[in-house]
C-alpha cells in the first residue's frame, strides 16, 4: 500500500467516505432483477453450464452486497427527479464504457487532491485512476473469475487476487473482514444477476511517492478476521 502526506491521507479518507455516501437513495431490493429459478428450488447461475446455487446463499449475498455499499460505485448514478440515483438498468455493471476520459490528477499535496465522475464509478487521485469494475457475470465482467480468485482479491487487495493493487476508494480491507462463507455468498449472488456487457477501462496505477520508491516503509495490511467455511 502507498503512503501519502497527511493532507493526502485525509483526502483519501474523505474520498472513501464520500464515495460510500454519494448515492442519495439506497437501491431497493425490489428494483433488482430476480435471479432465475430452475424449477427445483435452486437458482441458475449465469455463465455456467447447468450450475445452480442454494437460494438462501443467493439471498444472503444480495443482502450483503446491498448493505456493503457495492451499488454506490459499481452501479452508475443517473440524474433523476430528486437528484442522482443508482441506474438499476445497469446494476453492478461498473464504470460506463465510452465515458469521457478523466481530467489530469491534482497535485498529491493539494488539499482537494481527488476528483470523481458524475456516475460515481471512477476516481482520480494520488493513487492513479480507478474505475469500478463490471461485477456482472458477463464476459466483460466477472465471467472469468472463480470463487477462490474472488476471495483472494478481497483478502489481499490484489486485482483478481494476484495482479495490480485494488485502488481507492474500493474498501477491500473492510470487505475482507467478512467470513469465507459470507464472501462466497456474495460471489454466488454476483454470478446469479443478469449479465451486462460493459467493458470498463483498465485502472491506471500511479508511481509510488519518492520515499516509497527509495525503499521506505509501506503500511501493513490489516489481519483478516477469523473465517468460517
Amino acid at each position: 500500500m502507498h503512503r501519502f502526506s497527511s493532507a493526502g491521507l485525509i483526502a483519501l479518507s474523505l474520498a472513501a467516505a464520500l464515495a460510500a455516501g454519494c448515492a442519495q437513495e439506497t437501491p431497493a431490493p425490489a428494483a433488482e432483477s430476480a435471479p432465475a429459478a430452475d424449477g427445483e428450488g435452486t437458482v441458475a447461475l449465469a455463465g455456467t453450464s447447468g450450475a445452480a446455487a442454494d437460494p438462501a446463499a443467493v439471498e444472503r449475498g444480495r443482502y450483503l452486497v446491498t448493505i456493503s455499499g457495492c451499488h454506490d460505485c459499481h452501479t452508475p448514478l443517473a440524474m433523476g427527479p430528486t437528484g442522482p440515483a443508482p441506474d438499476m438498468t445497469r446494476m453492478l455493471s461498473g464504470h460506463p464504457e465510452g465515458f469521457p476520459p478523466p481530467p489530469p490528477a491534482p497535485a498529491p499535496d493539494d488539499p482537494w487532491n481527488w476528483t470523481g465522475a458524475a456516475t460515481a464509478t471512477a476516481f482520480v487521485g494520488p493513487w492513479g485512476v480507478s474505475y469500478a469494475i463490471n461485477l456482472t457475470p458477463h464476459a466483460s465482467g466477472l465471467a472469468a473469475w472463480d470463487e477462490e480468485m474472488f476471495l483472494r482479491a478481497m483478502r489481499t487487495g490484489k486485482h483478481m487476487g494476484q495482479s495490480r493493487p485494488i485502488l481507492p476508494p474500493m474498501p477491500w480491507a473492510n470487505l475482507g473482514q467478512m467470513t469465507d462463507e459470507d464472501l462466497r455468498a456474495v460471489f454466488v449472488y454476483l454470478r446469479s444477476i443478469p449479465p451486462i456487457e460493459n467493458r470498463v477501462p483498465e485502472a491506471v496505477v500511479a508511481p509510488p511517492p519518492p520515499a516509497l520508491a527509495a525503499g521506505g516503509e509501506t503500511a501493513a495490511a490489516p489481519a483478516p478476521a477469523s473465517t468460517g467455511g
